[in-house]
């Protein structure tokens, strides 16, 4: 895929804040061993918007919306919902709170194997015992293109129609936001496309609030605004963005904090570079979105684990709640 210029288009004016973070300071480990992923970071997630956070390896993407999603607590300063300050909450009620007020897309598609594509998308809901709303259910249905495909399994389902399946999972329960972990890390170019441009229609449909973690320029193009991270801070901001430009951008890091480039799903191999263009996939032997290593967190937490029905990576039985 090319990282030509695309078209102008007009970006929604930034409107209340769906997501905001407060100086945010997250710090792993102690002395010697000490890793700052987040240090002092604001920033506002408007109603309304497609955002896009982006940033070498290790600059803290996804520790940062881990801790804006409530899936993980920062060390000092704050993280909102809305006017709900996450660190008020017990567990119980920050489980509450992801599944009735958040929605989940990871790389991981994440689907249950043994029930139908009509059954994934509403089992956050059955599990929480809430009605399922048809109406709204059948524009989600028409919105990810699966009218067709309700009654099938997963398996047989291609890998973009199976993360279809993920995003209308996420938006069945009307959320106020959705987080999406590198979503096209498991997809061709093409399937890539479909499910980016999936995000962005059903941001304005809905009028809901997507923040997408990234190292693809071509993904964070279909964003309207980009945010970028370095060493835990953050560094600029791009309305409108373009492959070339949010390429560009992502190049000067190089200079400056030494994060590799490259231009495909194998570029900087073993080295972990982090900016691949046009698939979205992750280079071969690099580490997730924020740099660290895969399997359980300080502390136990492990958001690369198994996941659940919804999407997010904690425990059904979190607080005893099913989130």
């Amino acid at each position: 895929m090319t990282t030509s210029e695309k078209r102008p288009r007009t970006v929604p004016a930034a409107g209340p804040a769906a997501v905001r973070v407060v100086d945010a300071v997250k710090v792993y480990g102690r002395g010697d061993t000490e890793v700052r992923a987040l240090d002092g970071v604001s920033v506002d997630f408007p109603v309304g918007r497609f955002t896009a956070v982006m940033g070498p390896s290790g600059s803290g993407k996804s520790t940062l919306m881990h801790c804006a999603a409530g899936l993980d607590t920062l060390t000092s300063g704050a993280a909102l919902l809305g006017d709900t300050d996450l660190a008020t909450l017990d567990e119980r009620r920050l489980t509450l709170l992801r599944r009735d007020r958040i929605g989940f897309v990871f790389q991981a598609f994440n689907l249950l194997p043994t029930l139908t594509v009509a059954e994934n998308i509403t089992l956050p809901l059955d599990l929480a015992g809430h009605p399922v709303d048809r109406e709204r259910f059948n524009r989600i249905v028409d919105t990810v293109g699966l009218r067709d495909r309700l009654h099938h399994r997963p398996s047989e389902l291609s890998g973009g129609q199976q993360q279809r399946v993920a995003v209308a999972r996420a938006f069945a329960r009307d959320p106020d936001v959705v987080f999406a972990d590198e979503p096209t890390g498991n997809l061709d170019s093409r399937s890539g496309e479909e499910v980016l441009s999936l995000l962005g229609r059903t941001v304005r449909e809905t009028g809901r609030t997507v923040v997408m973690v990234t190292h693809d320029p071509v993904a964070a193009a279909h964003a309207d605004e980009v945010i970028f991270l370095a060493d835990g801070r953050l560094v600029d901001r791009m309305e409108a963005p373009t492959a070339d430009r949010v390429l560009d951008r992502m190049k000067a890091f190089e200079t400056t904090t030494g994060a590799g480039t490259g231009t495909g799903a194998g570029a900087g191999a073993g080295a972990e570079a982090e900016v691949g263009v046009g698939t979205g996939a992750r280079p071969a032997g690099a580490r997730p979105a924020d740099g660290r290593p895969t399997g359980p967190e300080p502390g136990g937490h492990d958001p690369t684990g198994p996941t659940p029905a919804d999407g997010h990576p904690s425990s059904l039985t979190s607080g005893g709640v099913s989130p």
